[in-house]
């Protein structure tokens, strides 16, 4: 299977941990409002992980969060189209799709602590 470049950024902008995407994917498999509680329960992770992942996707528009649960709800057409193929890809190379997102997340933060540093002038 072949990975676009497309779909690779949408990786990295989206997801700052893979229990983001393993929350993502409980929600679109089973599209009902989940609990904070469920959510924590279910993947055995957790409430600040998931509290965080719930953040970040919110974040990304791929859920949706109200008083009675997180929901699956992508904000266009185009972001669920992205999600199908995610979800193709992490099934087939779920390595690869690790990689992806811990190698964005480093990157983050190695600019973050980058700004800080003090310069020779």
């Amino acid at each position: 299977m072949t990975v676009s470049k497309d779909l690779l950024r949408f990786i990295e902008s989206s997801f700052r941990s893979v229990w983001a995407l393993e929350l993502l994917l409980v929600l679109k498999r089973d599209p009902r409002a989940w609990t904070e509680a469920e959510l924590v329960s279910s993947m055995r992770a957790s409430e600040l992980v998931v509290s965080n992942a719930l953040e970040s996707l919110v974040s990304a528009g791929l859920i949706s969060v109200d008083p009675t649960g997180a929901v699956y709800m992508p904000i266009n057409d185009e972001v669920a189209v992205c999600v199908d193929q995610l979800e193709e890809l992490y099934a087939a190379r779920p390595d690869a799709v690790r990689r992806t997102i811990v190698s964005a997340s480093g990157r983050s933060a190695t600019a973050f602590a980058d700004a800080f540093r003090l310069r020779k002038d």
